[in-house]
């Protein structure tokens, strides 16, 4: 029973260790003073100041832009790259296999010097433009590695059974390829939002006058202070978060259930 105890005691304590700082943003968003030093009273007045704050409410569209736009991109491109890979054999598949890994374990302190770089050499002006580039380009390999994971052995077997009875290559990738590799494409496209959304280094690199984003944006308001406005602002990103993943477990444990009856 101790032991049973103590495991109990031990997770409990790492939920806290996790969750207690998103617990202490989201209180003091209801703060009604303007510093994250003292809780005055409980007010919802921030949450109203938000559309108030014209710097904050334009880092969050363009965050939102660039990350919708890198997602959307680097997900069709490494989806067709991940079958690419998957379906053809070609000269040096296995050292591209490999090169894939590069942007995911490098620093990203090396990738956003080496994008700065190249947009230097290639003379192209900084702008929110060239932030949803590089977005993409450190996305890709995110989005392929996921898909590729989807696609196995026994997949070949399926589009081969398909082939014999007739079917044609659009309707196996319809009905045999896109149901496999779903998973790994949402898995894979909500990676790269969520990097996307919160990436900071990459951005200070290639961000140019005017398309700061709202990691940017606070990381610049350190030295004075995050605003309470600020964590409305997020408290409002986790709830939204929250429901999109408790949506997506609903509907996911729904089709368990159901390929099971």
């Amino acid at each position: 029973m101790k032991g049973k105890y103590s495991k109990l005691l031990f997770i409990i304590l790492v939920f806290i260790f996790l969750y207690l700082p998103i617990g202490v943003l989201i209180a003091y968003s209801f703060n009604s003073g303007s510093t994250n030093l003292i809780f005055e009273d409980f007010s919802f007045k921030w949450y109203l100041n938000i559309i108030k704050n014209t710097d904050l409410v334009n880092a969050f569209l363009n965050t939102l832009l660039v990350a919708v736009t890198s997602t959307v991109i680097s997900t069709v491109i490494g989806t067709i790259s991940a079958y690419g890979l998957y379906k053809f054999d070609f000269p040096f598949k296995k050292l591209i296999n490999s090169l894939i890994y590069i942007p995911i374990v490098i620093p990203e302190i090396v990738l956003g010097i080496s994008l700065l770089s190249v947009y230097t050499l290639m003379k192209l002006e900084l702008s929110i433009y060239s932030i949803i580039v590089s977005h993409i380009a450190f996305s890709i390999p995110y989005v392929i590695v996921s898909v590729k994971t989807t696609l196995t052995s026994q997949t070949i077997t399926y589009e081969e059974a398909a082939k014999d009875l007739g079917a044609s290559n659009y309707s196996i990738f319809k009905k045999i390829i896109m149901p496999i590799i779903t998973p790994g494409i949402v898995s894979g496209a909500t990676l790269v939002f969520t990097l996307s959304l919160d990436d900071v280094v990459i951005s200070y690199f290639t961000a140019g006058p005017g398309s700061n984003t709202l990691p940017l944006y606070i990381y610049s308001i350190m030295k004075s202070g995050i605003t309470p406005d600020v964590n409305a602002l997020t408290s409002i990103l986790l709830l939204v978060t929250f429901v999109i993943l408790i949506t997506l477990t609903i509907v996911q444990s729904r089709k368990i259930r159901k390929e099971a009856l």
